[in-house]
């Protein structure tokens, strides 16, 4: 998760909410603890027992209509309550000005008030929808990810093995580059991880002997993604003739990140082994499992099934006297 402060939702949201301050941020950074927005309505009447602290605030045009009835001092009051919340923002709907009483109690205590002229519905959608992704579980992971057919393939392994020379390999075939050495990665409600390149790295790989080189600039727009759904991690290390590797495919291995699990395929290599290939049968491999195909069941099932039938007829020989 990315620290979220009121400057950096400013920042962020000034266009798209156009916003401005009516109070000004203090000189310490104001910290947005949570991912909820409230409307403090009842609140601000004197009932906050089931409001939690921390919480954005907008003051719609409800709360607004309400203020306007009250004396300059019993706004003071109603804001105070609202203030006991500890909001590290406020929101102001519709263009609304706070009176000056109001005003200097907000500035007194520290609480910047930005202020739109969108409706409380428009700005919890805008809020909603920018601290939803600001909160999501957040990581970084060293590996390059590369869109094969459309799946999210996560190529790891030590640095030097070979993971920026397969990608390359991979985007001369015709597949897309996300993001190479750092990748970025969060985890959506929904429990789907989303990698991307970081910013400073942006579409580029290392090829050691060569150096850094601008995959757009070579390849072209159809070489890259701005972003992809993690869906396989592929693990490359070195052949190593002690370690029994998969050879049946019905022990499947998972990886977990950000609690999220996915499929991992651990990929051994030696001189003249063609790993682009392989990237490509994984994520065909992958797809066919997606859509309820599973070629190690469907060998396992067939070895079986010849293997009944053979000891049917080889019953059916032994009992046959002619």
């Amino acid at each position: 998760m990315l620290k979220v402060t009121v400057e950096s939702l400013y920042q962020e949201l000034k266009k798209s909410l156009d916003l401005k301050f009516l109070v000004d941020c203090p000189a310490e950074p104001s910290v947005v603890h949570a991912r909820d927005v409230h409307r403090p309505g009842m609140a601000l009447m004197g009932f906050a027992d089931n409001y939690q602290t921390d919480r954005v605030q907008v003051f719609g045009e409800s709360e607004n209509a309400f203020l306007a009835t009250l004396s300059p001092e019993d706004q003071c009051t109603a804001v105070d309550r609202v203030l006991d919340l500890k909001p590290p923002v406020i929101f102001v709907a519709l263009e609304h000005n706070l009176s000056p009483a109001v005003t200097e109690l907000l500035a007194g205590r520290g609480v910047p008030v930005l202020q739109s002229p969108l409706t409380a519905v428009e700005l919890l959608n805008g809020l909603n929808h920018f601290l939803e992704k600001a909160f999501q579980p957040h990581t970084e992971t060293h590996g390059t990810l590369v869109d094969v057919y459309g799946v999210g393939l996560l190529v790891t392994g030590r640095s030097g093995i070979g993971k920026s020379e397969c990608a390359l390999d991979l985007i001369e075939r015709g597949h897309r580059l996300v993001a190479d050495d750092i990748v970025e990665i969060t985890r959506t409600p929904d429990d789907v991880l989303i990698g991307k390149y970081r910013e400073v790295l942006r579409h580029h790989l290392e090829i050691r002997g060569v150096g850094p080189i601008d995959v757009q600039a070579i390849f072209g727009i159809r070489a890259i993604r701005m972003q992809k759904r993690i869906e396989v991690e592929v693990q490359l290390e070195e052949w190593d003739d002690e370690v029994d590797y998969e050879r049946v495919g019905m022990n499947p291995v998972y990886t977990e990140i950000l609690g999220v699990k996915i499929p991992k395929v651990i990929v051994p290599l030696f001189p003249g082994k063609n790993i682009t290939v392989i990237g490509e049968v994984i994520a065909l491999n992958f797809m066919l499992n997606i859509y309820g195909y599973d070629a190690a069941q469907v060998l396992n099932d067939r070895i079986i099934a010849t293997m009944k039938t053979s000891d049917r007829l080889r019953t059916y020989l032994q009992q046959d006297a002619e």
